[in-house]
């Protein structure tokens, strides 16, 4: 975990129910709302689990890691993934397909020109698939949390933490981003239900298009990101 900034976690009963719980509820979910030519529903923020993870009463296997979880985000990857969306450019669309949209959590894109700023300082992301498929699998780029880590602690170099989330860091960002392709190894990290995938919160990931099996609801992966704080996130 440490060196390649992400760990896969073995088969444990405990994640399975739990993912079973969360995929009967995530099936009364509303998912008209889709992006990406209809082949994307982000499902931010709207699994809706107990605060302690639970999901109907079956509890959440890593509840003990945060003190409280916020509302699971549900995505769901569609056949055909990713389609360009009527108000996307062709280098938006294209930097999705041939780079498989890969970010770093909690920059958010604001105002017209999508400059990025710090605004959600996760302290991890934790993934547990609801269904099995193989089809668009998470991405990551191994030790890239290395390179955003050390590019970040210049950025952030004498400036309090409260203030981390005024500095726009969009240049600097796609600059140590732009190394990270460079020098990281891009791998696909496909996941059963039953297994945990734990990211580093600087690790450079992404969802490949859409390629191997998957049922007719989609491939579908629930995502915790609890926030820990713009001192513990540098």
């Amino acid at each position: 975990m440490v060196d390649l900034g992400y760990e896969v976690l073995p088969v444990d009963q405990r994640v399975t129910d739990w993912a079973e719980a969360a995929y009967e509820t995530a099936g009364r979910l509303d998912t008209s709302t889709r992006r990406h030519g209809g082949t994307w529903f982000v499902g931010v923020d709207v699994l809706p689990n107990a605060p302690d993870g639970s999901v109907g009463g079956v509890p959440m296997p890593f509840a003990h890691m945060a003190p409280d979880w916020h509302a699971a985000q549900v995505s769901i990857v569609y056949d055909g993934y990713p389609r360009c969306d009527d108000d996307e450019s062709e280098a938006a669309h294209r930097f999705r397909v041939n780079r498989d949209a890969a970010h770093m959590d909690g920059l958010l894109h604001e105002g017209p020109n999508k400059r990025r700023h710090l605004r959600e300082p996760h302290g991890f992301i934790i993934g547990m698939a609801l269904n099995e498929a193989t089809a668009s699998p998470l991405v990551v780029w191994e030790g890239s949390h290395h390179v955003m880590g050390a590019a970040f602690a210049r950025i952030f170099e004498g400036i309090h933490p409260a203030d981390f989330g005024d500095l726009d860091v969009t240049d600097a960002y796609q600059v140590a981003r732009r190394e990270v392709f460079e020098t990281c190894r891009r791998v696909e990290v496909p996941t059963g239900v039953g297994e945990a995938v734990v990211l580093h919160r600087h690790l450079i990931h992404g969802v490949a298009p859409w390629a191997g099996d998957a049922p007719n609801e989609g491939r579908i992966i629930a995502y915790f990101r609890p926030i820990a704080g713009y001192a513990d996130w540098l």
